[in-house]
C-alpha cells in the first residue's frame, strides 16, 4: 500500500567488538525509518500526539540474515501493507550498499487515546493522508 526508502549509516558507537552493528540497534533503525515514512506521508509523531493519539509498539519481529558493519550505508525499505484500523503494521527490509539483504523486521503499533490510554481507531485525518498517498502511488 505504501513504501518508503530511508538511508542510514552505521556509526562506530553502534558496533560491537566484532565491528558488527549491535543487534539491539535494529529496532532503533526501524524507528528512524518509520518516523521518516510517517513524515513522508505528511505527518509526524509529534503532530499525532498533539492531536491526542499515541502509537506504542504492540509487537516486533526481527530476523537477522547478515551483519551490518561500521560505516555501511544502509537502505531501509519500510512498507505499510494495508490501511490501518486500530493497529498499523510496518515491514522493514535492510540492505547494505551492495544490495545484500541483511535484516527483515515487522512492527505492529496500536493507536491509543493519549488521555485515556485506551485503544482507538486510526483517526480519519490519518487514514485520509494514507489514502491520498495510495492514490498518488497508483497514478
Amino acid at each position: 500500500m505504501f513504501t518508503f526508502i530511508c538511508k542510514l549509516r552505521v556509526r562506530y558507537a553502534e558496533t560491537d567488538q566484532m565491528g558488527f552493528a549491535y543487534y539491539g540497534n535494529y529496532p532503533q533503525y526501524y524507528e528512524v525509518a518509520r518516523a521518516e515514512a510517517m513524515r513522508d506521508l505528511g505527518m509526524t509523531y509529534r503532530e499525532m500526539e498533539e492531536k491526542g493519539v499515541v502509537m506504542p509498539i504492540a509487537k516486533m519481529d526481527i530476523k537477522y540474515i547478515r551483519p551490518a558493519r561500521y560505516d555501511d550505508l544502509l537502505t531501509i525499505k519500510t512498507t505499510v501493507p494495508e490501511m490501518p484500523t486500530s493497529r498499523m503494521h510496518f515491514r522493514y527490509e535492510i540492505y547494505n550498499e551492495e544490495g545484500t539483504l541483511l535484516n527483515i523486521g515487522n512492527t505492529t503499533l496500536a493507536f491509543l487515546n493519549k488521555d485515556t490510554g485506551r485503544p482507538c481507531p486510526a483517526p480519519r485525518w490519518f487514514t485520509d493522508k494514507m489514502e491520498a498517498q495510495r492514490t498518488r502511488s497508483l497514478k
